[in-house]
């Protein structure tokens, strides 16, 4: 995975077919897994494991995370690059090969109905409070670190200097002319909060959703979709390539096409935030140094400093401050966008995500 959005879905999916899954004792049995070392050197001997999803992503963690641990503690971070299924199989065995698990807070709920993870002391985790994480990713279990933002992604050349504001106006073919694109359920979870937000569905009244009116509204636009994507950098492919005007896009995946020119833009207003979070496999061999590991990543400095490598969006508000104005601006966690977005109820999609993905593809068949 190159990072943590191109792979949510495999993070998001691989708690569920668990029970399916023959035992799988090492890494080299699963074959899905690599490891690093941290640069540095420890001093004192000690090592912690850590667990991400590798890639751009990282690296950026190695650079603003790993290697600034290892240099203030002496504690040798080591990293595995491995799919929830077999770390969950590992866990079950009482063999975990990680310490530290970075996943989404989606999959840490699921992890919990395994038993899989240790309940968290919080008192060993002092940049909880000083962070100001806020309380709604604040778990027995998990701690939430950064999230990523589902939003509007538009051709700033499409719509004769209008603007799209809101979902209503996604749904607008009209007045925002041209085709759309939305995700696929194997890109993310089903949109199905944006299309009750084009119907006047305020955002503290979304959930429990209305799935049957949520696809009525789906199907309003459906004959102008042209495509459903599967992967993050796919939306910004068809916003360059004028094959839409309009489509939903990861907060971050337009960056880079506006650095080569690309007439593209993000709206925030009605963004869907999904957070991810770090916990602790239950039976972890170096507990200790996890809780250092974590309490050092979660730091307001820690969560700054990640941004400057990756386009994280820090759950810690103090971390906005410390970055530059320029920096704040392009984060979609930043002050003035915040009240704009809302979290995806992980309680509701995990209850819903298999029935409402069902209906999906039977919808998107016609």
């Amino acid at each position: 995975m190159s990072n943590p959005q191109i792979g949510r879905r495999a993070l998001l999916r691989g708690a569920g077919g668990l029970a399916a899954l023959a035992a799988l004792p090492s890494l080299s049995a699963c074959g899905t897994g690599t490891s690093r070392a941290s640069a540095g050197g420890g001093k004192g001997g000690k090592t912690v494991v850590v667990r991400d999803s590798g890639g751009s992503y990282g690296a950026a963690l190695q650079k603003a995370i790993y290697t600034p641990f290892t240099q203030e503690t002496g504690i040798q971070v080591q990293v595995l690059n491995l799919d929830d299924a077999p770390l969950l199989a590992q866990i079950q065995q009482g063999r975990p090969q990680c310490d530290l698990i970075n996943n989404s807070m989606m999959s840490h709920t699921k992890y919990v109905k395994q038993d899989a993870l240790e309940k968290l002391d919080l008192d060993r985790i002092k940049s909880v409070k000083s962070a100001k994480i806020p309380e709604a990713q604040i778990t027995d279990h998990a701690v939430g670190h950064a999230f990523y933002g589902q939003c509007i992604g538009y051709r700033t050349d499409a719509f004769g200097g209008k603007k799209p504001e809101s979902w209503a106006d996604f749904w607008d073919t009209k007045a925002f002319q041209g085709s759309r694109a939305m995700v696929h359920p194997d890109g993310d979870l089903p949109e199905l909060e944006f299309a009750l937000l084009a119907d006047g569905v305020p955002m503290d009244k979304l959930y429990p959703l209305d799935v049957e009116r949520a696809f009525k509204v789906l199907t309003r636009l459906r004959g102008d979709i042209k495509k459903f994507w599967d992967s993050g950098p796919l939306p910004g492919v068809l916003l360059s390539r004028q094959e839409v005007t309009m489509s939903t896009v990861w907060d971050g995946r337009l960056a880079d096409l506006q650095k080569q020119g690309v007439p593209v833009e993000r709206q925030l207003n009605g963004m869907r935030r999904q957070f991810s979070g770090y916990a602790i496999a239950k039976g972890a061999a170096n507990a200790d140094a996890a809780y250092q590991l974590m309490d050092f990543s979660l730091r307001a400095e820690s969560q700054a400093n990640l941004v400057k490598f990756f386009p994280s969006n820090p759950s810690s508000p103090v971390a906005y401050a410390k970055l530059t104005e320029d920096e704040r601006n392009a984060s979609a966690g930043a002050p003035q966008y915040y009240d704009k977005g809302f979290d995806a109820d992980v309680d509701w999609w995990l209850k819903n995500e298999s029935a409402v993905t069902k209906r999906w593809l039977e919808w998107a068949r016609g």
